[in-house]
């Protein structure tokens, strides 16, 4: 890994995470972590380009049938992945396939940039982390194994203590708030070799006195009515929560940052 890195462009590729969700700005749409490092990096180069093509709900292979080649075609400096997770998630999921295609997406996306950028994505603490551990530490053995054979980096946001805090987490339970995408954002900006601005984005939150039993059980209903109770049931019919979206930033153009 290089250190003080000069990138003049980046690809961001992958499902909500990638997208930004629950990063939300006062417009109500989504920043998130890529629009973070995006922004860091244009700031240091000028002319910098950037793309995000990630669409949330998006399954392993539908990243690589829709975002793959169009990210490898635009040959940038530095493409990020993170796919899979989505997968892991769904009540039947075949692994070997998860594998399979992430392998192919990073087979083709390797040549195409100057450094590939792969994840092991962060978890919540609770009980979805330990129900789908044994899945998410399989897809995360396959990042490893795969950035090893071909030259990409690894950030590695799921050993971080700092992210497993709930606080860190969105009230969907699934999507990090913005102080978790500004955590990932500095991950991955360390990763790629630049100086830390926070050395410590490992550290956990200060501790705080767990809540009662009353806002417990208010935040678990609005939990399971907001949230849970959608998300079985686009299981149940096949839908996803980006279908019919366009991507999130579909051409590789000069970076901007957007008016606050």
């Amino acid at each position: 890994m290089q250190t003080n890195a000069t990138y003049t462009s980046l690809v961001a590729i992958g499902d909500s995470f990638t997208e930004g969700m629950s990063d939300r700005l006062p417009d109500g749409s989504y920043r998130g972590w890529a629009d973070l490092l995006a922004a860091r990096m244009a700031a240091r180069t000028p002319g910098f380009r950037y793309a995000n093509l990630a669409v949330r709900g998006k399954l392993i292979g539908q990243i690589v049938a829709e975002q793959v080649d169009v990210a490898a075609a635009m040959q940038p400096d530095v493409i990020t992945l993170v796919g899979g997770l989505n997968d892991t998630l769904r009540p039947k999921c075949d692994m070997g396939q998860v594998r399979g295609l992430l392998e192919e997406a990073v087979e083709r996306l390797a040549p195409a940039c100057k450094q590939l950028v792969l994840m092991r994505s962060p978890g919540r603490q609770g009980p979805v982390l330990a129900r789908f551990r044994p899945r998410m530490e399989e897809l995360f053995a396959c990042v490893d194994d795969l950035a090893s054979r071909h030259g990409a980096l690894v950030v590695d946001l799921y050993g971080a203590p700092s992210l497993g805090d709930p606080r860190m987490w969105d009230v969907d339970r699934l999507h990090l708030t913005g102080e978790g995408h500004r955590r990932v954002a500095e991950a991955v900006w360390q990763t790629l070799g630049y100086d830390a601005e926070d050395a410590d984005w490992r550290t956990p939150m200060p501790p705080s006195p767990p809540p009662g039993w009353g806002t417990r059980r208010t935040a678990d209903a609005r939990f399971a009515r907001q949230y849970l109770l959608p998300w079985i049931g686009r299981r149940l019919t096949g839908r996803s929560s980006g279908d019919g979206l366009p991507a999130k930033r579909p051409d590789l153009l000069p970076y901007e940052t957007p008016e606050a």
